[in-house]
C-alpha cells in the first residue's frame, strides 16, 4: 500500500530541490489556457474596437441595412465634423479642454494624497476607534453615487460651492475605495519593522510617510490613480452642480453633439474615441500595478 501511494503522489507533483512541489501541466493544457485567454481578451476589447470602427464609417454605412460590422470606406470626416462642430459652440473647444484637464489632474493628485495618507494610518497606526473606521471604509463601498446623490447635492449646495470647480472635484474624494486598496497594501507590504527602524533613527510620521511609505506603495498609488483618472475624466457629462457652460467639461460636448440627431451620429462616435484615448493610455502605463496591488489587497 505505501508503495501505490508513493506511485500516485509521483504522478501528481514533480518535486525539485527543498521539497517545494510543482505542478505538472501538459503543453496541450497551456495551449488551452492560452487560446481561452486570447478569446476573453478579445470580447473584452470588442466594444473598443466598435467605438473605432463606428467613428471611421461615413454616415450611410452606420445606418446601413442589415448593419455590417466592418468599414468599407474608412473616413476622417467624422473627426472633422467634431471639431468643427466644437468650435461652433458657444464656449471655445478649448475651454472644454481645460476643464476636463484641470479637473482630472487636480482631483486625481488629491484623492491620491488622501487615499495614501488614510490608508497608512489606518494599516499602520494605533488609535481609538481604528476598527470601526476600518469597517465604515467599508461598508461606504456598498453605496453606488447615484443613491447618495440627494445628500451630496444638499451639502455642496449648503457650501456655497454650486457652479465651480469644487463642487466636481471635493464630492470625488469622498469615495473609499482608494483608501481600502492602500490600507491592504500597506499592511502587506510595509514592515513593522521598517517603520520602528525609522522612529527608532528620529523620523518623524509625516518623515516616514514621505521617505518611507509612499515609496513601497507605489503600485497601489498607481492603481488608485487609474481609477481616479477615469472616474474624473468622465464625470462631467452626468454632474449636477455645473450650469454655466465655461465651467462644463468634455463629456459635455459629446452630450452636445449627440443631441443634433441622426446626421452627427459619426462626430458624436469620433467624440467619443477622442474621451476614450485617455483613461487607455493610463491603464496600459500602470496596468503591472493594478495585478500587483490586486494581489497584495486580497481582491478577485
Amino acid at each position: 500500500m505505501e508503495k501505490i501511494a508513493l506511485r500516485l503522489k509521483k504522478q501528481l507533483f514533480a518535486y525539485r530541490g527543498g521539497g517545494q512541489k510543482k505542478l505538472s501541466r501538459s503543453r496541450a493544457g497551456n495551449i488551452g489556457i492560452l487560446l481561452f485567454l486570447l478569446l476573453f481578451c478579445l470580447f473584452m476589447g470588442l466594444p473598443i474596437l466598435y467605438t473605432v470602427i463606428q467613428s471611421l464609417k461615413p454616415i450611410d454605412e452606420i445606418f446601413l441595412y442589415p448593419p455590417r460590422f466592418f468599414v468599407q470606406n474608412p473616413t476622417l470626416d467624422n473627426f472633422y465634423q467634431a471639431s468643427q462642430l466644437a468650435g461652433n459652440l458657444w464656449v471655445p473647444f478649448s475651454r472644454y479642454l481645460f476643464n476636463s484637464v484641470f479637473i482630472t489632474l487636480v482631483g486625481t493628485a488629491l484623492y491620491m494624497l488622501l487615499s495614501a495618507m488614510a490608508g497608512f494610518a489606518l494599516g499602520k497606526g494605533h488609535f481609538w476607534g481604528k476598527g470601526v473606521w476600518s469597517v465604515l471604509v467599508v461598508w461606504a463601498l456598498l453605496f453606488r453615487q447615484e443613491v447618495t446623490s440627494i445628500p451630496t447635492y444638499i451639502i455642496v449646495s449648503s457650501l456655497g460651492m454650486v457652479d465651480t470647480y469644487f463642487a466636481l472635484i471635493i464630492p470625488a474624494l469622498s469615495g473609499t475605495m482608494g483608501v481600502f486598496l492602500i490600507r491592504q497594501f500597506v499592511v502587506v507590504a510595509i514592515p513593522d519593522e521598517t517603520l520602528e527602524a525609522a522612529r527608532i533613527d528620529g523620523a518623524s510620521e509625516y518623515r516616514i510617510f514621505r521617505s518611507v511609505v509612499l515609496p513601497g506603495i507605489k503600485p497601489a498609488m498607481l492603481t488608485v490613480m487609474i481609477f481616479s483618472f477615469q472616474i474624473m475624466w468622465q464625470s462631467g457629462g452626468t454632474t449636477q452642480f455645473i450650469f454655466s457652460e465655461e465651467l462644463k467639461q468634455l463629456p459635455t460636448v459629446l452630450a452636445t453633439i449627440s443631441s443634433g440627431g441622426i446626421a452627427r451620429a459619426g462626430a458624436a462616435a469620433a467624440v467619443s474615441v477622442v474621451l476614450m484615448l485617455p483613461p487607455i493610455a493610463v491603464f496600459l502605463v500602470s496596468q503591472n500595478s493594478v495585478m500587483e496591488t490586486m494581489t497584495h489587497s486580497g481582491l478577485k
